[in-house]
Order: structure tokens, then sequence, then C-alpha cells
């Protein structure tokens, strides 16, 4: 199974395990093999901003509140853009990934965000 394994959402072929999931180095996608309903970027839940339109990979979303990072003594502030966002499968709810500029990598909860 570990020979053929390709990631469902971008095709990559070096993917790793870790733990009981999968992970694509490339695109950052992660899954269960093990999984019945098999989440790929085709079948994904829809997932909506604030004000209720669908975000899709590559959009630009606005922060609309100030959100303390956790952990950290910084604070992404009200109305940052965030260009080219990824959308993720995450059970914690933090379901889109990004790069913010003067803070890095982060992932950020739809229901903070608006299409911009």
């Amino acid at each position: 199974m570990e020979a053929d394994m390709t990631c469902p959402q971008c095709g990559c072929e070096h993917v790793y395990p870790d733990g009981s999931l999968w992970n694509c180095p490339e695109c950052g996608y992660e899954w269960n093999p093990q999984d019945s309903d098999g989440m790929t970027a085709g079948n994904m839940a829809e997932i909506r901003d604030t004000n209720g339109n669908i975000l899709a990979d590559g959009d630009s979303v606005t922060v609309i509140k100030d959100l303390k990072i956790k952990g950290a003594s910084s604070v992404i502030k009200s109305g940052t853009k965030v260009r080219g966002i990824r959308l993720v499968d995450a059970t914690d709810g933090h379901n889109i990934a990004c790069r913010i500029s003067g803070v890095g990598a982060i992932n950020l909860k739809s229901e903070f965000v608006k299409k911009a």
C-alpha cells in the first residue's frame, strides 16, 4: 500500500505517514487512508466565511477581529488581508491554512474571516 500511495488532492508521490494520517509535503494535505468517506478536494464539505460566502483554495480573505496567537505575544489585527489561502480538513476547527507576513504559517478558523 505504501509503494503506490499518492496524495488524493494533488497527486504527489512523495507522501509520508505520520501516525494514522498520511501527509503530502507539496500541498500540505492530510488524510486517513482507512477513512471510508475519503475526504478529497472534490468532495470536501463547503467551507464558508462569516458572511456565508463559499471559500476556495487561493482566495483572499480579511480577518474580521483581533486574534491572539496561542503561545506568542503577538496579535493578528482586524483588517489583516491574507492572500492565497489553502482549505484543509481539520478536526480542531482551524480549516484555513495560510501565511501571514510578520507572523508566518498559521491556521485560521473560517468564522473569523470574510472573503475579500
